[in-house]
């Protein structure tokens, strides 16, 4: 019968007391105190180009959930990883999958893509892309990302020159597939990040699809930040036997690390709250959660009347503006960015000071992965909800997952009025406000719509 085995600890070397390593921040391994750890990476039977590239990173040792992946990976078995944002999640599996590859190529395998990783998001998937990179720079293996939004002609050119590990948004890679551009048939490991994502954006269909196009024999690893029954489910229905399930999972799923507050405030008057939030704290960066692309759009438009510089990021922005506005953000020249999940989940922004989830989240998961891109590693991280009459519902539901309820952050009446005075907004036309976001909307649609013409003509030509 399928299914997972927790993986055992070995006690038979001393562990090393809590807090004791990692020095320094960073994506590939944050500033994370994990539970116990014995090793160090000079330790692991891994190829010294890795080691040298873990080196000249500073890092010495590794988090909880890269101690317990990397030996079952490098033994070939199948894994399915749970923990928490910013734990170090992708080099857990980017460190063993690149040995493994290096040392396949030495022997003389025959070429194709080895490993395929699959991000349900473009700017994950190139942050895994830029992961693998790095940590792979000393060795012979060659790592690439696809995804839509951008020409397909240069992403085939540099695959039919040959790539070892493939990472890829599903829509890109089933396009290409479907071409006879991409051969998955010499695949060896496939890899599911944010798989929880994966499912919550409704790719289950184009999983179970992908493995017709995948050899049977295969390594599988599953790394998500959450659990449930459908991703066991899904988890439970691609492995071997026998896979093993590892669980970093505190009693509170949110870091420890991360102070989070809801505040009541009706959803007319929300505007008026991120306004004040963000003039008292201008030096912040601050990322700005909405439930939807419009709602993104209206938010920057409320900003912009009371001189405030923001930008947004959503599917409906085509992905070269995208990368610009996440590289700004990343740098610090953009303070302010409105962002649906969709577009955010899984990556890693250094330095946000504060999440603002303006709209709450429709599921506890998507919470937890939302005040997650704060406090990153051991940076301290502050999150906060504006929660409505409306939303009231959405918190209960929150609350009773999380298995705890949310700090409060009370305001009295008079501070309630005095924030609506406080706005430089005067505008409280809202019938005005909704007529000027649908021009806009119907204006940003039709440059998009060029924009695709534009490149299809181009196409033609060639």
């Amino acid at each position: 019968m399928r299914g997972f085995f927790d993986l055992p600890i070995s006690t038979s070397r001393r562990l090393e007391p809590i807090g004791c390593f990692l020095t320094g921040s960073s994506p590939l391994f944050p500033t994370f105190t994990p539970y116990f750890v014995c090793m160090k990476f000079d330790e692991y039977r891994i190829a010294d180009g890795i080691k040298t590239s873990i080196s000249k990173l500073g890092f010495k040792k590794p988090t909880d959930i890269q101690y317990k992946s990397i030996p079952p990976i490098l033994r070939g078995e199948d894994v399915l990883a749970i923990a928490q944002t910013g734990t170090g999640k992708t080099a857990a599996f980017a460190i063993p999958i690149l040995h493994i590859l290096q040392e396949r190529k030495i022997s003389g395998r025959p070429d194709g893509i080895k490993c395929l990783v699959m991000a349900p998001t473009h700017e994950l998937a190139l942050q895994i892309e830029n992961v693998f990179n790095t940590l792979g720079k000393h060795t012979r293996v060659t790592s690439f990302c696809i995804h839509g939004g951008v020409d397909q002609e240069p992403q085939i050119k540099q695959l039919n020159k040959g790539v070892d590990v493939l990472v890829a948004t599903p829509g890109r890679m089933f396009d290409l597939v479907s071409q006879g551009a991409l051969n998955l048939k010499r695949v060896e490991i496939l890899v599911l990040d944010e798989a929880d994502h994966m499912l919550d954006l409704g790719f289950i269909k184009d999983i179970r699809d992908l493995m017709r196009h995948l050899p049977k024999k295969r390594q599988t690893l599953f790394f998500s930040a959450t659990i449930n029954d459908k991703i066991k489910k899904i988890a439970y229905s691609l492995v071997r036997d026998k896979a093993i399930r590892i669980q970093i999972s505190p009693k509170d799923p949110v870091a420890k690390n991360i102070e989070h507050a809801v505040a009541f405030v009706e959803m007319d008057d929300k505007r008026f709250f991120l306004e004040e939030m963000i003039k008292n704290n201008p030096e912040s960066k601050i990322l700005v959660f909405v439930r939807t692309r419009v709602r993104a759009e209206r938010v920057k438009k409320a900003m912009k009347r009371v001189d405030i510089k923001t930008d947004t990021i959503h599917s409906d922005i085509i992905q070269e503006e995208r990368e610009r506005t996440m590289l700004s953000f990343r740098h610090g020249d953009l303070k302010i960015l409105i962002a649906t999940d969709v577009s955010a989940r899984g990556i890693d922004i250094p330095d946000v000071d504060f999440v603002l989830n303006y709209d709450l989240p429709e599921t506890s998961e998507n919470y937890v992965h939302r005040v997650g891109r704060t406090g990153r590693g051991t940076q301290k991280g502050q999150a906060v909800s504006f929660c409505s009459t409306e939303e009231k519902e959405l918190l209960i539901e929150i609350e009773k997952n999380l298995g705890k309820n949310i700090r409060r952050i009370e305001i009295s009446k008079n501070e309630y009025q005095n924030t609506l005075n406080f706005s430089d907004d005067r505008s409280h036309d809202w019938k005005s406000l909704m007529k000027e976001n649908e021009e806009n909307e119907n204006r940003r649609r039709q440059n998009t719509a060029k924009q695709k013409t534009n490149y299809k003509k181009k196409k033609f030509k060639k």
